[in-house]
């Protein structure tokens, strides 16, 4: 038969005891250990891989930071189409009319990037007299004249793409297809500082003074 009295003592003896080494291993958590922390979910946290522009041992020119493979073409990066990417055909002349429908939505568009790119030297008009001429850069030429509104929209997007004398080409920051909306938003800009009567719908010419 089992000494009741005894058995408590015992069992109070185990839980204190358990109780001090408890506060003893605690402690001890505070303190340096040379041995490294165990990392039970890595979750490839550790991995070899370079840096940018770091040296490789691997490769014979020692770069890390490798060209594509030559004859290969990244993704989206073919661009086929000479009239859309370039704005010549496939004898390389401009095409006279930009490869996109002219509608509402393309012309807000190209109205937004305009006012963004061209305006600060262009002027918001098109008469080449922006903000940037004010402070001492060379006016462009006015996009109303003769010249600029008989010539190709192909033209238009190569100026836009590369540049032109003292323009800078944009091809970084505008995509393709603002370039397009840019040329067409241009038309409409041009046709609107040119407008005779014959271009205002007749329900209203009688309220044009």
């Amino acid at each position: 038969m089992i000494d009741r009295p005894r058995f408590v003592i015992v069992a109070l003896v185990l839980a204190t005891a358990a109780l001090l080494v408890s506060s003893m291993l605690g402690c001890a958590r505070g303190r340096k250990s040379e041995n490294p922390p165990i990392h039970l979910n890595p979750d490839m946290d550790h991995q070899p891989k370079y840096k940018a522009q770091a040296p490789s041992a691997f490769f014979p020119d020692s770069a890390s930071m490798r060209q594509p493979v030559a004859g290969t073409v990244a993704r989206g990066f073919l661009r086929e189409d000479d009239v859309f990417f370039k704005g010549k055909d496939s004898r390389g002349n401009l095409v006279k009319t930009a490869p996109l429908p002219m509608t509402l939505q393309a012309l807000k568009r190209g109205q937004e990037r305009y006012d963004i790119y061209c305006s600060p030297c262009h002027s918001r008009v098109g008469d080449g007299r922006g903000i940037m001429v004010t402070r001492g850069y060379v006016p462009p030429p006015t996009f109303h004249s003769d010249r600029l509104r008989d010539i190709e929209d192909g033209h238009l997007y190569d100026v836009i793409t590369n540049g032109i004398r003292n323009m800078p080409g944009y091809a970084n920051q505008v995509p393709p297809d603002d370039r397009w909306k840019i040329v067409l938003y241009l038309r409409a800009l041009q046709r609107s500082q040119n407008a005779g009567i014959e271009d205002i719908p007749v329900e209203i010419r009688e309220t044009v003074k």
